[in-house]
Order: structure tokens, then sequence, then C-alpha cells
């Protein structure tokens, strides 16, 4: 049977751009971008496993705004489902423990990476709720 993983993540916010994560060579997926998370443990509530994971993988702390539709994607070898969670930084500097690289691009120009297809909805669903919200457009 194929490893179902459930992954907590988010798409943070500052200065009206997003921050996007290189994974590094040694990661599944090597080089490809995603959103800063990690996998929820037994128990464990997603919004509580995204501030463990982003204190661990990034040395930062979130204040969650709202969450995101989940969005569930097969690769060959493992299914993943991801619990994104937009948020606004809150504490700490940015320090690489896992990625290679981060990138803090404008929302209309997130396509433009190499995405992780599991994020590829996330974004769909950010930019529909982005633009609808406050202010009324993603730029």
């Amino acid at each position: 049977m194929r490893r179902h993983l459930h992954v907590a993540c988010a798409i943070i916010i500052r200065n009206e751009k997003i921050l996007a994560a290189q994974r590094s060579e040694s990661m599944t997926l090597p080089l490809k971008w995603e959103f800063p998370g990690g996998k929820i443990e037994p128990g464990e509530e997603p919004d509580a496993c995204l501030a463990r994971e982003l204190l661990e993988e990034l040395g930062i702390s979130v204040t969650i705004e709202r969450p995101l539709p989940t969005a569930t994607h097969s690769y060959e070898d493992f299914t993943v489902t991801l619990y994104p969670f937009v948020c606004r930084m809150a504490g700490g500097e940015i320090t690489l423990h896992e990625h290679k690289a981060i990138v803090w691009i404008e929302p209309g120009r997130m396509t433009e990476l190499d995405w992780a297809e599991a994020d590829l909805p996330i974004i769909g669903s950010f930019l529909a709720s982005h633009a609808a919200g406050p202010g009324g457009s993603c730029q």
C-alpha cells in the first residue's frame, strides 16, 4: 500500500509577497518549490503541526489568518494531503535548516516557479481567495 502523508503548509504573507521555499537536492522532489510546513504527527492538529514545523525548519513563528481547502495529490510512490493556512510572520528570523533557498514573490508571479505538483491547487485556492479578499486584488 502506498504511503499517504498528511502535511500542514503555510502561505506566509509579508509586505504583500508570499514565501516560497525550494527543496534541497537530498529531499524527495529535489529542487521543487513548495509552501513550508511538514508532516502532521498522529493526534496532532494541523495548525499545531504548522507552528512546530515552521519553528524547526525556518526558525520563525506565524499568526494563522485562515485555512484554505485541503488538497490531495498522488505522486508515483506516495500520496499527500496538504492542509494549507494563510499566515503572517509573527517573529523570528528565517534560517534555512532543510531547504536550499527561499524567495518572497508577488502572488501574481507564483506560477513562474517550478512547484511541487501537490502545491499547485493551493496556489489556485490562494489566488482565488486573495483576489476576492480585502482590496479585491492580489497585486
